[in-house]
């Protein structure tokens, strides 16, 4: 791994010295409650450093670079951006901790997982990336609750996920307890899930109802179940080597304006979850709301999979969620 070159803070406009320049990298484009919550933390930065920062968002560099979303991770290491947002769980092979937010039904309400990552739970994960990763993690975002959709039956229970090919993040975790519920899990990077989708390649996918309704993948698949089974944690990540080079008030200001984006997020997030709702109905989806005893059926096939984690990870790291 590459280092990344430590930006220098303009002095004064001296000849031969440069501003801090950061780049933030994405996936998602213009209007998801990343993209937003990114320019939240840009417009924060400037307002702190005002001319000493040039800021750079490259919304999506499935577009702008023809890469693929998880590029995102080794282009952000490597230095070549600064900053970026994805998915914890792509992270947990390095990070194993980490992997305590990949266990299904274990948070049911957002208020939950933010006191848990803002306490604890998220200084301890904090720690964990910089001793073993090239990251900083400036901040927790909202990811949403995950949700699964399919193209050929309603879900009510396990059984009806039996033999169905799900679309699935590149998690381990993710994927035992998708097995445990009948799906045949199949990792396919964001860049192509929605011609997966439009092609057959796969039957089923579990997402948020943002990405649900904004990638189009409703149009393919309109049987939508409110599994909620998973909450998703994006990581506010940035460049080590570039972070632990500024300068101790530039350090204080990112993470300024990392806080203030990050709550901004959320509440994008949370909001977006009523929006997309509506927006799924006007467009003929009525999503399919589980009953106790339905739900129950899916906590109790994937239980399995929480106890030999809980075993691994140990009592402590659940305790903190």
């Amino acid at each position: 791994m590459r280092a990344a070159a430590k930006p220098r803070r303009n002095t004064g406009g001296e000849e031969g010295l440069s501003k801090l320049s950061i780049t933030f990298g994405g996936y998602q484009g213009p209007g998801s409650v990343h993209t937003r919550g990114a320019e939240v933390f840009g417009r924060e930065l400037s307002e702190r450093l005002g001319g000493e920062v040039s800021f750079n968002l490259d919304d999506n560099i499935t577009l702008s670079r023809g890469a693929k979303a998880a590029d995102l991770l080794d282009l952000t290491e490597t230095g070549e951006l600064t900053m970026c947002y994805f998915a914890s769980s792509y992270l947990a092979r390095r990070v194993p901790e980490v992997g305590v937010l990949d266990l299904p039904f274990l948070i049911d309400f957002r208020i939950k997982a933010y006191a848990a990552l803002d306490g604890d739970l998220g200084r301890i994960l904090k720690n964990k990336f910089a001793e073993n990763t090239g990251f900083r993690v400036l901040g927790f975002w909202d990811n949403g609750f995950r949700h699964f959709t399919n193209g050929a039956h309603p879900i009510h229970s396990p059984a009806d996920c039996r033999g169905l090919k799900l679309r699935s993040m590149n998690s381990e975790l993710h994927q035992k307890s998708f097995r445990r519920l009948g799906f045949e899990p199949l990792f396919v990077d964001v860049a192509d899930l929605v011609s997966a989708a439009r092609s057959g390649e796969i039957d089923a996918q579990e997402n948020p109802l943002t990405n649900n309704y904004r990638f189009g993948l409703h149009k393919f698949h309109p049987y939508i179940t409110l599994s909620g089974h998973l909450f998703g944690t994006a990581l506010l990540l940035c460049n080590k080597a570039a972070f632990d080079g500024w300068d101790g008030d530039v350090q204080n200001a990112v993470r300024q304006a990392a806080d203030a984006a990050t709550t901004a997020q959320r509440q994008f997030a949370a909001a977006e979850d009523e929006e997309m709702m509506a927006l799924l109905r006007a467009d003929g989806v009525e999503p399919l709301v589980l009953t106790d005893a339905e739900r129950q059926e899916f906590k109790d096939a994937v239980q399995p999979v929480v106890d030999e984690a809980r075993s691994q990870l140990g009592e402590e790291l659940f305790g903190k969620l």
